[in-house]
């Protein structure tokens, strides 16, 4: 587990304008969080060697590029061992559909965050790539019905 790093207010100030808006200049950061924009590059570059600042995204619409359907599915391994676990994970990072995946305690023992055109691709994902691979024991999908909250924001107020 990687060790905590030691934030102040103004590292908290700026990691919360950025998560708001990754592309803001460290002209526009300073503003916001009362650095000058050299201070603002010193600390972003530092939070960004220490791995706090993991990248840079644009954030796409899944509906509105035709990714309608999101779907969380449960996967139940065959076998438990570490062999059968290292099958499953090179299977799940080459689908490209399944945006998110965890691994479980308990039952299941994987759930799987898939954003699809429709069910026919539903289907396919279920069918012709979870199910007939050897690690896979069982799987159970749930169509998402109403999406209630999306944050990648963390709670970055509790740590002070």
């Amino acid at each position: 587990m990687r060790e905590s790093i030691n934030l102040d207010g103004f590292d908290l100030r700026l990691l919360a304008s950025l998560q708001q808006d990754g592309r803001l200049t460290n002209q526009q950061l300073g503003e916001r969080v009362g650095l000058s924009a050299s201070q603002c590059s010193r600390r972003r570059i530092a939070l960004e060697a220490a791995g706090v600042i993991r990248g840079y995204e644009a954030r796409l619409s899944a509906e509105a590029l035709g990714f309608g359907m999101i779907v969380l599915i449960q996967v139940s391994l065959s076998k438990h061992s570490k062999d059968n676990a290292s099958r499953f994970r090179d299977l799940v990072a080459r689908v490209d559909v399944i945006q998110e995946a965890y691994a479980m305690t308990g039952d299941p023992d994987y759930v799987l965050k898939a954003a699809l055109p429709g069910l026919p691709d539903l289907a396919i994902l279920v069918n012709d790539i979870l199910l007939p691979h050897d690690s896979v024991a069982q799987v159970c999908s749930s169509l998402v019905l109403e999406r209630l909250k999306e944050t990648r924001h963390l709670p970055l107020a509790g740590l002070r």
